[in-house]
């Protein structure tokens, strides 16, 4: 069966979802993630579609011209300050636009509360049929494998998953093995991209090359192949940011570059991979 990729928001960050599905399907995306919960970051737009109706219809519109799919919205951020009720909204919005998946990361060390947190996500999200996939982040809290494993476990909701991002499965020195024993059934789409050979040993580095600089499949030194060799068959997400090609090709020539350089990685080491 055919490969399917997403196109990730932060790839494309100044686009609005719209623009997004028609460069996803200009480019030979199938699916485009959408960043439609606000979270307030420092010069980042606003795709809050639960509030922004004009932009909601002009969406919609898009994704029936052009047949893209929605695969997830992000980020359902787990922190002290935010109680994930305030949520409900961008989820019946993505309901209504076919979405599949929500992406969550936790930002506060208080255990007790993030895993309170994640199960009472878990549960607003199946009311929408979606599913939950926690992704580790360098940065962040929990910011390795075994330990997203562990919140996964500990909440033991049906409707939930891991995302695996192979920048930070390389920076959180994520072991290849660690994924072995991971139900199948918790994979349903991961990030691609990669990256150079050195890891920043401070956090405004790690910042500074995952939101600004990452590099296209296969120019890096991230063993990417290794990594997806262990995963079942799923959506790869190209999430892959980097602000100088946008300033060189825009940011329609960047998506169609990063999707062409990742297949072509995927046909030299003879990946497979198909939607679940």
């Amino acid at each position: 069966m055919r490969r399917k990729f997403s196109l990730a928001h932060l790839t494309v960050l100044g686009c609005a979802p719209p623009e997004m599905a028609y460069i996803a399907s200009m480019a030979g995306y199938d699916y485009i993630g959408i960043r439609s919960i606000y979270m307030g970051l420092k010069n980042e737009p606003n795709y809050n579609l639960a509030n922004n109706k004009k932009m909601l219809k002009q969406t919609k519109e898009a994704l029936r011209i052009t047949g893209i799919k929605v695969n997830d919205i992000e980020l359902a951020k787990i922190a002290d300050d935010i109680d994930v009720s305030q949520y409900e909204p961008a989820f019946e919005v993505s309901a209504e636009l076919g979405a599949k998946h929500v992406l969550s990361s936790i930002w506060t060390s208080n255990k007790e509360f993030y895993i309170n947190q994640f199960a009472k996500l878990a549960d607003l999200a199946k009311k929408y049929g979606l599913k939950v996939d926690l992704e580790f982040v360098t940065w962040a809290n929990v910011n390795d494998l075994q330990t997203a494993l562990e919140v996964l476990k500990t909440v033991n909701r049906d409707n939930t998953g891991i995302m695996i991002d192979t920048l930070h499965f390389n920076r959180s020195r994520v072991k290849l093995e660690e994924l072995d024993d991971i139900p199948k059934e918790w994979f349903h789409f991961v990030h691609i991209c990669d990256g150079p050979a050195e890891i920043p040993k401070d956090k405004e580095g790690l910042i500074y090359t995952g939101r600004d600089a990452r590099f296209y499949v296969g120019e890096g030194e991230i063993n990417i192949a290794a990594i997806l060799e262990r995963c079942p068959e799923l959506v790869y997400a190209i999430e892959l940011p980097n602000i100088e090609r946008v300033k060189e090709l825009g940011y329609a020539e960047h998506a169609r570059r990063c999707l062409q350089t990742a297949k072509n990685y995927l046909e030299i080491h003879s990946l497979a991979g198909c939607i679940v």
